[in-house]
């Protein structure tokens, strides 16, 4: 895929993660132990030979920009093509949230890269996914937009959400007939990915001339209003993909990673997923320490007990702690005595001795970052 670039849309909604995007964009949120959201979206990509890949930013960016540095770790450190940060145009007059503007804003990058079409993707969908597939159809198509999507079916859809999702419908040659934004009650199951594949000419105009006519939004003003007018197929990606939308959605997912099927498939499937290198040394269990079907990432030290639960790097559980269906971030300690149940610790978070936290599997407790308690 030398003649596909890459460019990750940060303008995404997180009203229902206020409590983890406070401080971090939605692609910065840790997940599985070690990795970001972002890294996911990123690594395919690199897998699918994609090597020019700019992220469109927005907001506070800073934790961002230090876990992704120079894109060495995804082999973008390059002098041709490599990684590029867009940055956002803070005091937009057409609105806070505008992907357009900014968009419009960096032009000069999708003008002046070599490659002629353009993969564009949010950084909340998880899955291990190979583009090449997609890119072949979009060629023996003659698509001039190819919308991913995951089709959930008549039965698959317990357990999962399509609440603030995009649906799409498509006819029996996968041409795209129909899509809503954020709908209360979807027609169907095919959701989409908000993934897409374009040619970069063709995106150049639909920027600028959207823009020019008062438009805000990729999505609404440059997809959907020129559905009738555009080639629209849709392509269908098997296997596992989650969604990050909310906290019940990313406690959810996270816990899906105690299952060896899906981790091995969302890992390794279509190739690895990499991230930001830290040299730690490997957990340390004491001889005391009771764990059973957790996630432990290395650095850290476990003295007490800890069940169906995710430990990120350098967290410590003191003796007596107990740490159940729950997720630790980096650096948290959970003091002698103390009990964590169905709850979220982001970075930094120190439980007390002897204090107890209970939140519930459908509505989890999330702590915020360098709390203490």
């Amino acid at each position: 895929m030398k003649n596909v670039m890459g460019i990750i849309n940060l303008h995404e909604n997180d009203d229902m993660l206020r409590e983890m995007t406070r401080y971090r964009p939605l692609a910065a949120i840790p997940f599985a132990g070690r990795y970001r959201l972002i890294d996911f979206v990123l690594s395919n990509m690199i897998n699918s030979g994609i090597s020019n890949v700019g992220v469109l930013a927005k907001g506070n960016y800073r934790s961002l920009m230090d876990h992704l540095r120079s894109g060495k770790e995804w082999d973008l450190a390059r002098k041709r093509d490599g990684l590029f940060i867009l940055p956002s145009v803070n005091g937009s007059l057409i609105g806070e949230h505008s992907d357009l503007h900014d968009l419009h804003n960096n032009l000069d990058y999708l003008k002046s890269s070599r490659q002629p079409y353009v993969l564009m993707s949010g950084s909340h969908i998880l899955g291990n996914l190979d583009y090449r597939p997609v890119y072949e159809a979009h060629l023996a198509k003659k698509a001039d937009v190819t919308l991913l999507y995951k089709d959930y079916g008549l039965t698959g859809r317990q357990g999962i959400s399509f609440e603030h999702a995009t649906m799409i419908e498509v006819d029996d040659d996968d041409r795209v007939v129909d899509i809503e934004i954020c709908p209360v009650r979807p027609k169907g199951n095919k959701m989409s990915l908000e993934m897409f594949l374009i040619d970069r000419r063709l995106l150049i105009d639909l920027v600028d001339s959207c823009l020019s006519r008062g438009g805000s939004s990729v999505a609404r003003d440059c997809l959907m209003k020129n559905l009738e007018s555009l080639r629209f197929f849709g392509y269908s990606i098997p296997g596992y993909v989650a969604r990050i939308h909310s906290v019940e959605s990313y406690f959810r997912r996270s816990m899906d990673l105690l299952n060896p099927e899906i981790w091995q498939e969302l890992f390794f499937e279509n190739g690895a997923i990499y991230t930001k290198v830290k040299d730690e040394a490997p957990a340390k269990y004491q001889h005391n320490a009771d764990v059973r079907n957790s996630m432990v990432a290395n650095g850290c030290v476990i003295s007490g007990n800890v069940e169906n639960s995710i430990l990120f790097r350098g967290v410590k559980v003191h003796p007596d702690a107990r740490v159940v269906n729950s997720i630790v971030m980096q650096k948290g300690e959970i003091s002698a005595g103390a009990v964590v149940e169905n709850v979220i610790c982001d970075k930094d978070v120190r439980i007390m001795a002897g204090k107890k936290l209970r939140g519930e599997v459908n509505h989890p407790i999330i702590i915020e970052k360098g709390t203490v308690i």
